[in-house]
């Protein structure tokens, strides 16, 4: 599987949601620098899960979907 790729303003979010994560939870202050390690590691370990279940999550709605439209299908009685 390809790397995840974010754009810059999507990855500023998630690593200051990081920071305050820490901040409140820890209680402890991190640099951007080491926000940026922890996403980058959660997204080489934990992306590929995370996108694989985002697919088959996918899949299987547009399977139900799709019994949903049969379900229109108009009987032609002979």
């Amino acid at each position: 599987m390809a790397v995840i790729e974010l754009s810059k303003e999507r990855k500023q979010i998630i690593m200051d949601d990081i920071k305050k994560f820490f901040a409140e939870e820890r209680d402890e202050e991190i640099s951007d620098f080491k926000a940026e390690l922890y996403l980058d590691f959660i997204l080489n370990h934990a992306g590929v899960y995370i996108y694989e279940q985002a697919i088959a999550d996918a899949h299987n709605f547009m399977i139900e979907k799709t019994d949903e439209l049969f379900t229109l299908e108009k009987r032609i009685v002979k």
